[in-house]
């Protein structure tokens, strides 16, 4: 009788034991959702642009769940809301004579943005180019606000012509034909001649000064093999001031001399450094002061320059956090707005006094339920790859990784992007579970030079698959990761990466996360947009003459040996790394009992940007993370 009452009680702790770990299970998984949810919600401000008596700044965000226009007063203050599309808009331009705000809105979040204008309170909203699959770019207003300048694939599918678009006669004109992707960098006064910059072949680009009545043009950055180069017209409209890595490995500020429009001079370096490039600059109104932001291994650093006395101001202004974007001078010159961000901050504007050089903290992005303190900074580490080529990469410890723990590798897209200390909830969110991140710039990644940048083009993209092995093995030999609980993830390229990596080193690395990556050159050549395809068969190369390298680099023809449990997300709408790309792995892993995730969002392109499919696929990474690390 005793032994039945102590079976009977036996069952029941059983029983509760059960339901408690149950219970615990579900409360640890309800809290980390509430945790990556509340990282994912947090909002970015960015693309600010001056209204012309400086009273008003325009701007795009993301604070109300999907990328929109608002304005704010340049004093501060709620911020109001003029936009409420269904699509996202990436930026908005307010015209020099105050009357209207364009911006570009990409269809279901795909490369097929179209560009609008509407008035600044709101209203009076205007379609300005087709609205079908045609690709167009946003460029800047002409100075008296009556055009925009444009790019679009509207004649040929293949390559982007440069146009002007008339408000008043809502028209396009064409003034450019390409070979690539042609867009217009700045204009004259009175609109006689324009700065052409035109790309034919990724990483390598030319500038070139051209007549707009008869499209005349003359080449003003002749060069042979890669170069970069971005320019901006001078007050007289005598010189172009310059970006330029011409005869150089950094890219440089300098200035060319056009007085004689058929025989542009040489290139003048005004300030160069040896161990930063130029990333940006921008003129004021009256092009007297240049605003430079510096790539320092990722970080940004300010200066200033008086192009009048050609001398470097403040050699370096101290920014409120690592990065910094979007700069444009309100047109009096008295204020600089910035996008400013950090792997601790996320994007916000901030105004640049430009006599005191003092910043001002203008918008706040919501991060409700998160305490920003607590986030955790990345350092820069330095190591080799196996041919001795030095690396550098962003290491994130979480608050537990003092033994060798569980760590991801995240690779950036491009390939010419770069890593950067820039805020990442997602990154954020794994931390907080105790998963460490290696953010790597492998070869091929841009900030670190011209010859860097093209280390991985077609057979050398060998080289950067082993880069990965290379990663791996510094974060083992250096006692931050557990052999047994590596992960890698990535997206666009950084997909691809992940794809070779699982492939080449199966025995390395345990889980993946794939997004909208690359697997299949063939294909991604076949399906991209085909201006797209056009200017990468150097970078990849050549589907009509390499067809066998790309076959050799296509991670899908080795996708029999990836072996780990592999979550793979992708927009329906992505027109850049089509959807076929996806299919391809998840219906492989499938077919051969792999586990394998499938997340399809069908109302994004290439990228996540409504906040409520960034909670999705934030929260479907680190969950995915955390159950097989």
């Amino acid at each position: 009788m005793f032994n039945e009452i102590n079976k009977n009680y036996r069952f029941i702790i059983f029983a509760l034991i059960l339901v408690l770990t149950a219970t615990t299970k579900a409360n640890k998984k309800d809290s980390i959702e509430t945790a990556v949810g509340m990282m994912a919600k947090i909002g970015s401000c960015w693309s600010p642009s001056f209204s012309p008596d400086g009273k008003t700044l325009a701007f795009i965000s993301n604070m109300n769940g999907l990328p929109q226009i608002w304005k704010v007063s340049i004093e501060g203050g709620w911020p109001t809301l003029i936009t409420s599309t269904d699509d996202p808009i990436g930026s908005v331009e307010w015209s020099p004579n105050g009357d209207w705000l364009s911006f570009s809105m990409a269809p279901g979040g795909g490369m097929n943005q179209q560009i609008y204008i509407i008035r600044p309170d709101g209203s009076d909203l205007k379609l300005l180019t087709d609205g079908g699959n045609e690709t167009n770019r946003l460029g800047n207003w002409t100075s008296d606000g009556e055009k925009l300048m444009m790019s679009s694939n509207r004649r040929l599918s293949t390559a982007m012509d440069a146009y002007l678009a008339d408000i008043n006669k809502m028209k396009l004109k064409l003034i450019s034909k390409s070979k690539g992707i042609g867009s217009f960098s700045d204009i004259t006064s009175d609109e006689k001649y324009a700065i052409l910059n035109r790309l034919e072949s990724r990483g390598s680009n030319d500038l070139f000064l051209i007549d707009t009545k008869t499209g005349h043009e003359t080449i003003i950055t002749d060069h042979k093999g890669p170069g970069t180069f971005f320019g901006q017209f001078s007050s007289s409209e005598k010189e172009i001031y310059v970006g330029s890595n011409l005869n150089r490995d950094f890219i440089a500020f300098g200035k060319i001399n056009v007085r004689k429009k058929d025989n542009p001079g040489a290139i003048k370096i005004l300030v160069e450094r040896s161990n930063a490039e130029l990333a940006n600059f921008k003129l004021n109104d009256d092009a007297t002061l240049a605003a430079l932001i510096w790539n320092v291994s990722g970080r940004n650093e300010l200066t200033i320059y008086d192009l009048k006395n050609n001398r470097v101001i403040n050699k370096k202004i101290n920014l409120p956090s690592e990065i910094a974007g979007g700069i444009t001078f309100s047109k009096d010159g008295k204020l600089l707005a910035l996008e400013v961000s950090g792997a601790t901050n996320p994007r916000d504007i901030w105004i640049l006094n430009m006599e005191s050089y003092e910043f001002r903290q203008l918008t706040f992005s919501p991060h409700a339920g998160v305490d920003l303190k607590t986030l955790i900074a990345p350092e820069l580490v330095e190591f080799l790859a196996h041919d001795g080529l030095k690396l550098t990469g962003w290491l994130y410890k979480s608050r537990s990784s003092n033994k060798p723990g569980p760590i991801i590798l995240s690779f950036h897209g491009g390939p010419e992007g770069q890593e950067r200390p820039r805020f990442r909830s997602d990154y954020q969110a794994l931390l907080a579970q105790g998963i460490s991140i290696f953010a790597p710039n492998v070869r091929g990644s841009s900030g670190f030079g011209k010859n860097f940048v093209n280390l991985d083009n077609g057979e050398l993209r060998f080289n950067g698959i082993k880069d990965i092995k290379s990663c791996v093995e510094y974060v083992i030999d250096t006692g931050i990761a557990d052999p047994q609980r590596i992960g890698i993830m990535g997206g666009s390229y950084g997909g691809y990466m992940v794809m070779a990596g699982l492939a080449y080193y199966p025995d390395m690395i345990n889980v993946g996360a794939n997004l909208f990556g690359v697997v299949n050159f063939e294909t991604f050549f076949a399906n991209t947009e085909p201006w797209m395809a056009a200017i990468s068969t150097i970078e990849y190369g050549d589907p009509k003459t390499q067809r066998e390298l790309l076959k050799s680099l296509s991670p899908i023809h080795m996708v029999d040996k990836v072996i780990a449990p592999t979550i793979v997300l992708h927009g329906a709408n992505d027109t850049n790394v089509p959807v076929v790309e996806a299919e391809q792995v998840v219906e492989n892993l499938r077919a051969r009992g792999i586990p394998v995730e499938y997340i399809l969002f069908p109302d994004e392109g290439h990228g996540f940007r409504k906040t409520k499919n960034r909670i999705h696929s934030t929260t479907s990474i680190v969950n995915w993370f955390i159950k097989y690390l």
